[in-house]
């Protein structure tokens, strides 16, 4: 298989992925049949909530991943510095593509470009809402799925998610958007092999 970049950041991606996890850009996709809706521009990266190093406080230059120590541009400190977040990644296995989401993270799931990272596997169901639901995964690896008051539901497992609650998710499990689009969710644990990964920001 061919190994795509990431147009945004170079790193190597998988023609599946929807999103780049190194830079969170919105990756090339082939249309699928039918498919007029175009792709999503708006390039977005993935900030941690009360993560206030998007720029650096030395020079302004915008921090490009939060594990950063040090400014790549000035090379001074960063405030907060942290380790890189730990390679526990909820995926979930959709006909359209995979979408992954690392630990500390969220994902908005739902057809409208300017709220969902992943908007262009939902373009084609009409039966998705534009802000259907929220991927969740906290910083243990804990993962979650919330309904947004979507019109048509979000079910684990075949159960009706409530609008505004949140439902554990764990490996094996498999959610379904409106009555359309299922997709399996894998949860590994611990360290798993980068190779089993999408090859996007872990490698």
């Amino acid at each position: 298989m061919a190994i795509l970049t990431c147009p945004n950041c170079g790193i190597g991606v998988q023609p599946e992925d929807l999103i780049c996890f190194r830079c969170g850009a919105n990756l090339p996709h082939a249309p699928y049949p039918d498919d007029d809706i175009p792709s999503p521009t708006v390039s977005q990266q993935y900030i941690r909530p009360g993560d206030s190093r998007a720029m650096c406080p030395n020079c302004g230059t915008p921090v490009q991943d939060p594990a950063d120590v040090v400014c790549m541009h000035c090379r001074q400190p960063l405030p907060g510095a942290r380790r890189r977040p730990s390679l526990v990644v909820l995926r979930i296995s959709f006909p359209t593509g995979n979408v992954d989401v690392p630990a500390g993270t969220s994902v908005i799931l739902g057809r409208d470009p300017a709220q969902s990272l992943v908007a262009a596997a939902f373009g084609q169901y009409d039966n998705v809402s534009r802000r259907h639901a929220t991927v969740m995964v906290d910083d243990s690896g804990r993962a979650t799925i919330r309904d947004e008051g979507s019109t048509n539901g979000t079910f684990v497992n075949g159960e009706r998610v409530l609008p505004g609650n949140e439902v554990r998710l764990v490996d094996g499990d498999q959610i379904r958007l409106a009555a359309d689009v299922s997709g399996d969710v894998s949860l590994p644990r611990g360290e798993p092999d980068p190779a089993s990964l999408s090859r996007n920001g872990f490698v």
